[in-house]
């Protein structure tokens, strides 16, 4: 049997090697990521010696802006017959595209090898494309990526690049029953590839201590979804999402893999907050993690073609009878896929600061000190919640946006005080 009949008659079986590992309640009957929020307290003695992060307004070098398209019922990776191709859809993850893009790309492939056609076209070459593609190739297909960018010079890598599988990735009333089933399998298959690409050379992926910090207590209730207001209506009544708690959330169901946090206590807590609590964080360095990703799809053997597409019909110029439709947010105009709905979200970067390599989230405002950079990226400085963001496609940076971003961890870090050890 082919390499790739191996492939496509495995996918079920394969997916069942990720799926839900047995977890339970906790002894007060609260869920395990529940609890998991309420934080242990962290052993004394174990947060490191903390050098400050330089954030000023002026030392701003760069300014992104992402759009996260979602689609309420979530992504789309259905199969279906255009212009005389078989195409199998990727695309509309919201803010999860780097977290889920393994999964998503197994099973996008796993559609592809079902056809037992050997050429493969891989639509778009962002995070959702470029894993697919090199999916494809592992599955022992011929595989050639279209599209206008490389992964560099793509919507993708204007995102924060942190773990966040099931930020807006679906409306939980949209979202079909199966699809929380699926969303496991996409987080688990992901974590497991992503281990594969840690501790080499350039920190491609690495983690990060991020610290939730907070003048008022932290407790499980920061982690429940926002009232809705009736007077609003919900996407049902008006075709728009009106309220954070319409966002759909699953990280319960990993998180017997997902690294718990802890609280620190008193002089442990070397911020200037009265409360402050640390997790682990995966982070994608983008410059390391692009560049190996693009080697890896070279020395496969794989083919990019720099090419625009206008509408589906322009798929029957390609030799190519089996198509992985990755374009991300094109896939609005060049599809015609209404359904996708654009979140907004502004990322500004300082010079690198390697001394300085940890991450933390204060008012509404995520630091992460990376390899390429230190990202700063107001999320929610208005109160908005998830709902920042939501139906706006501004693709132009936000000079003051950004600059008020930055003075929030600027300001934190003028109150602080490095303790010795």
């Amino acid at each position: 049997m082919k390499r790739r009949d191996l492939f496509a008659a495995s996918l079920a079986a394969g997916m069942m090697g990720v799926a839900r590992r047995g977890w339970s309640a906790a002894p007060d009957g609260t869920a395990p990521q529940a609890a998991a929020a309420l934080g242990r307290t962290a052993l004394h003695g174990t947060i490191p010696r903390l050098v400050p992060i330089r954030a000023h307004a002026d030392q701003i070098m760069d300014i992104k802006v992402c759009l996260r398209p979602f689609r309420p019922a979530g992504p789309r990776m259905d199969v279906e017959h255009v212009a005389g191709k078989t195409v199998v859809h990727n695309y509309g993850h919201g803010g999860s595209g780097w977290s889920l893009s393994w999964g998503a790309a197994y099973l996008a492939v796993g559609h592809a090898a079902a056809t037992l056609e050997r050429r493969v076209a891989v639509i778009g070459c962002g995070i959702i494309g470029l894993t697919s593609a090199l999916t494809a190739l592992r599955a022992g297909l011929d595989v050639t990526i279209y599209t206008r960018d490389l992964l560099p010079h793509t919507r993708s890598v204007r995102a924060n690049g942190s773990w966040t599988p099931d930020s807006r990735i679906a409306l939980s009333a949209q979202a079909s029953p199966n699809f929380a089933r699926t969303w496991e399998q996409m987080a688990r298959y992901s974590l497991q590839t992503y281990r594969d690409y840690l501790g080499l050379p350039g920190n491609p992926i690495d983690f990060r201590d991020n610290y939730t910090l907070s003048d008022t207590p932290l407790d499980a209730a920061d982690h429940a979804p926002a009232p809705t207001d009736p007077g609003k209506g919900t996407f049902a009544t008006t075709g728009a999402p009106q309220s954070s708690a319409e966002f759909a959330s699953y990280t319960d169901s990993i998180a017997d893999v997902t690294p718990a946090s802890e609280l620190l206590a008193g002089a442990d807590n070397p911020f200037p907050v009265a409360y402050a609590r640390r997790t682990p964080l995966m982070i994608y360095n983008f410059g390391a993690y692009s560049h190996l990703l693009l080697s890896e799809f070279h020395q496969a053997g794989g083919r990019i073609v720099i090419r625009e597409f206008h509408s589906p019909a322009d798929l029957a110029d390609l030799p190519e009878r089996v198509v992985i439709n990755c374009p991300g947010y094109a896939a609005r105009e060049w599809w015609n896929d209404k359904s996708l709905i654009p979140v907004r979200g502004q990322t500004s970067w300082l010079p690198p600061q390697p001394d300085a390599p940890y991450a933390l989230d204060y008012k509404g405002v995520a630091m992460i000190s990376k390899s390429d950079g230190v990202m700063i990226q107001g999320y929610d400085m208005y109160g908005l919640g998830d709902m920042d963001g939501v139906g706006n496609s501004f693709e132009h940076a936000d000079r003051a946006e950004a600059e008020k971003a930055v003075t929030i961890i600027g300001d934190l870090f003028t109150r602080f005080q490095p303790r010795n050890g």
